[in-house]
């Protein structure tokens, strides 16, 4: 008698537009322009610098995810930088682009975010000084825990979780601008003297090494556009809603953003800005005096919004990297019941809660946005081989070649200028960390040497979580 294999599990298309740009700008705004603003000033000296780094920023990643549109209708896959990689260049280039974005680019993404809410939702507490290290670290440590826990039960539940933080966000947002339009009514010839040209930008510095840092942080804020690109498999007709979904989504916060740090200009000046740990409250506290309690709330709470889209996103990665055998078996498998990849986000989680325990928020900043604009990079550079090798290759959605050639050229001035101008060891670890990986690809991907207890252990925990293989939703 043949046994019949059992079918395949496939996860579900349940993100539409709406859920897309939700997923998009609700993972942008998050603790970035609470957290940020202090540290991009800091780097270049000046408001009206500042305000240009925040402009420039938005329009870097504009033009990098109208690049990435295009890869992800040209290859329809989930799994972002990695599959674009592995499906562009090869097996072996793959595989330190998803050790990278497993071990380092998605963890210290969701430790900063965590960092950030755990801030908020302390500060309130600790008026006056900075709370203990302990506590923001359990605090962060709880988010995580929280935010793992919805993804790994109802992928649907934490796309809706999305809708619903995304608009608490932009209102918490729209009431700060609404509050610097009040204070430039009330105080218009002051401010106005001080956002003069020659005002503005006195004392910028202009090293390479400072603009990098301030690009970096102000990056940071805008990070998560690519987020669509690590979930193709679950989106509504992608090749439709996936530019649409970014152009949105990136417009909407890019203005937010600017509107934003013009309100805490007019509020509060440079030096209170530069010195404040978190920005929000040091507006709120000015501007709504005993009910400044209500901006650390409103910070914690789109922190935990963004913290959620970037989970929702980062398991993918791992789950896709797994499938295509360059992460153990057990990571591929998704819930039987539930149909999401418990196993990859379980990962996730303990990864980032291990990253929590020695990082502070700058320092995490600085390392993320280093590694991850290497494989930014490296992933247009694969854009630009399929335009002008490819060009047959069946296109939904194109976008002028001079878009990749732009980002390219901003990735590469992000990942060497901050290491010439200023050169700290801390990137050389993080340089060798990422090819290390060639210790264990060569044996365990490239031969496939796959010990027995693996196998054993596989089994093991696939019948432990109530887990199976998940195949392609193309």
């Amino acid at each position: 008698m043949v046994v019949k294999e059992p079918e395949a599990l496939k996860m579900k298309r349940e993100i539409g537009l709406i859920g897309g740009v939700a997923l998009v700008s609700g993972t942008m705004i998050g603790s970035g322009i609470f957290m940020s603003p202090q540290f991009v000033l800091a780097y270049v000296g000046s408001p009206g610098a500042s305000l240009v780094i925040w402009a420039l920023s938005g329009l870097v990643t504009i033009f990098a995810a109208l690049s990435y549109a295009e890869l992800g209708t040209v290859i329809s896959e989930s799994g972002g930088d990695f599959i674009y990689i592995l499906r562009i260049y090869g097996s072996c280039p793959a595989f330190f682009a998803a050790v990278t974005f497993i071990l380092v680019v998605k963890p210290f993404g969701i430790a900063a975010m965590a960092i950030s809410i755990a801030e908020y939702a302390l500060a309130p507490f600790y008026t006056g000084c900075h709370p203990p290290q302990l506590a923001v670290k359990s605090a962060a440590a709880v988010a995580i825990l929280v935010v793992a826990t919805v993804n790994i039960l109802n992928s649907r539940i934490a796309i809706r979780i999305q809708v619903v933080f995304l608009v608490a966000k932009v209102l918490a947002l729209t009431f700060i601008v609404i509050g610097g339009i009040v204070e430039l009514i009330q105080n218009s010839s002051v401010i106005v003297e001080n956002l003069k040209v020659e005002n503005a930008f006195k004392g910028t510095r202009y090293s390479l090494s400072t603009l990098g840092m301030a690009i970096y942080q102000g990056l940071w804020s805008y990070a998560g556009w690519y987020n669509l690109n690590y979930v193709t498999e679950e989106l509504k007709r992608p090749e439709v809603n996936l530019p649409r979904a970014v152009v949105i989504a990136i417009s909407l916060v890019t203005g937010l953003y600017l509107l934003v740090n013009v309100s805490y200009l007019t509020v509060m000046t440079p030096r209170e800005l530069m010195s404040s740990n978190a920005v929000a409250v040091t507006w709120g506290n000015k501007v709504l005096g005993s009910w400044g309690w209500i901006m650390s709330v409103a910070a914690a709470l789109s922190a935990f919004g963004s913290l959620n889209g970037t989970f929702f996103s980062g398991g993918r990665v791992c789950f896709v990297a797994a499938r295509e055998g360059h992460m153990p078996d057990i990571l591929s498998m998704a819930h039987i019941h539930r149909l999401t990849p418990s196993p990859a986000l379980i990962f996730t989680t303990v990864v980032s809660l291990l990253v929590l325990i020695p990082g502070d928020f700058q320092s995490i900043v600085n390392y993320f946005s280093f590694t991850a604009w290497f494989f930014y990079g490296i992933t247009l550079s694969g854009l630009l081989y399929l335009k002008i090798k490819k060009p047959e290759l069946p296109r939904p959605y194109k976008v002028p070649i001079i878009l990749p050639i732009l980002v390219i050229i901003v990735a590469i001035f992000l990942v060497l200028a901050p290491v010439i101008d200023d050169p700290q060891i801390e990137y050389l670890y993080v340089t060798l960390f990422i090819f290390s990986g060639a210790i264990v690809y060569i044996p365990f991907i490239h031969y496939k040497l796959c010990p027995g207890l693996l196998t054993k252990l596989t089994v093991f925990l696939q019948l432990f979580l109530e887990v199976a293989p998940a195949e392609k939703n193309l």
